[in-house]
């Protein structure tokens, strides 16, 4: 129950809303699509965490994983940017990583946690460099109309 207290999960959780903030405040409308998606996977994740049975919250991981890498998939199919196609990717690896050791019933070890946080350090990279650059293409069409 403490977990959510420590200090790194603590910077996770500032920096989700920093990149939230950010891509509602600065990014177009598939920063914005992505930021309220990977808000809500990420407090599913924790919500999921509080589940008693280990078994299901395992299943429940794998579910939120393929229900985000849809949905980065399906805002990719439709807005064809960059950040959205590495993020896919990125979600895919992520996906998989769940799948195996759901299959393989290993226990969540070190690997797993380095992975895991690698993996949705780098989606929330994308989901920044995503809003940064509309930003950018923003103000420079706005000068260039003028």
């Amino acid at each position: 129950m403490l977990a959510h207290l420590q200090p790194l999960v603590l910077f996770g959780w500032l920096l989700l809303a920093v990149t939230c903030f950010a891509s509602w405040r600065w990014g177009g409308r598939p920063e914005r699509s992505g930021a309220t998606l990977v808000l809500a996977i990420t407090v599913g994740f924790a919500l999921a965490g509080y589940l008693l049975d280990k078994e299901v919250m395992r299943a429940v991981y794998l579910l939120l994983d393929g229900i985000l890498a849809l949905g980065l998939l399906l805002l990719a199919l439709r807005h064809a940017t960059r950040w959205l196609g590495v993020a896919v990717l990125l979600q895919g690896v992520q996906f998989s990583l769940h799948a195996y050791y759901l299959v393989a019933a290993r226990r969540y070890d070190s690997l797993y946690a380095l992975v895991n946080n690698l993996v949705s350090l780098g989606v929330l990279f994308c989901l920044l460099a995503g809003s940064i650059l509309a930003w950018r293409w923003r103000k420079t069409s706005s000068v260039a109309a003028k």
